[in-house]
């Protein structure tokens, strides 16, 4: 299964491909959406929308998740960012492909094990458990993990899935 991986920013989207096989994860591509910082507030989120209705088209996955929005001390930047996830959970809703959400502490768990990770252990072990993969930046990376974290819990739950249905689940 194909699964992109998204980290919503306004200045810096990340994003993440990787292909799952039960519990094999492959890198396929990663990047960032940066849209110009002086331009107005809805440039740039159409620039956000259009850059990753393409790489939806291009990439074509099954799946997407999305790291969720932590408050901010700035309720002004917290505004901003909520605009910029408001497109990042359209877009893929708009391709037509399911969108997950998962907390930051969550996805630092799921990759590094501990939900107190920094970047630096988030972009070490995903270089790890992806390898080949040399994301551009701390965005790919974090957007890398994120995809990373959904394949962890969609194998788990297709897993448990089939073993409901062929009866080997029940107690």
């Amino acid at each position: 299964m194909r699964l992109i991986g998204l980290d919503p920013g306004l200045r810096h989207t990340g994003w993440g491909i990787i292909e799952t096989d039960g519990n094999r994860l492959s890198f396929v591509a990663s990047g960032v959406v940066s849209p110009k910082a002086d331009w107005a507030l809805a440039d740039r989120l159409k620039a956000l929308h259009d850059a990753l209705m393409q790489i939806l088209e291009h990439h074509a996955p099954h799946d997407a998740a999305v790291e969720e929005t932590f408050l901010n001390k700035n309720p002004s930047s917290t505004l901003k960012l909520g605009h910029a996830r408001g497109v990042v959970l359209l877009a893929p809703a708009l391709y037509g492909i399911p969108v997950s959400e998962y907390s930051a502490k969550s996805v630092k768990q799921a990759v590094v094990g501990t939900g107190a990770a920094t970047k630096d252990q988030i972009g070490m072990m995903v270089r790890t458990l992806l390898p080949g993969c040399n994301p551009k930046s701390e965005d790919a990376a974090d957007a890398l993990a994120v995809a990373i974290c959904h394949g962890h819990r969609a194998g788990t739950q297709q897993h448990w899935a089939q073993n409901i249905s062929t009866g080997r689940g029940r107690a």
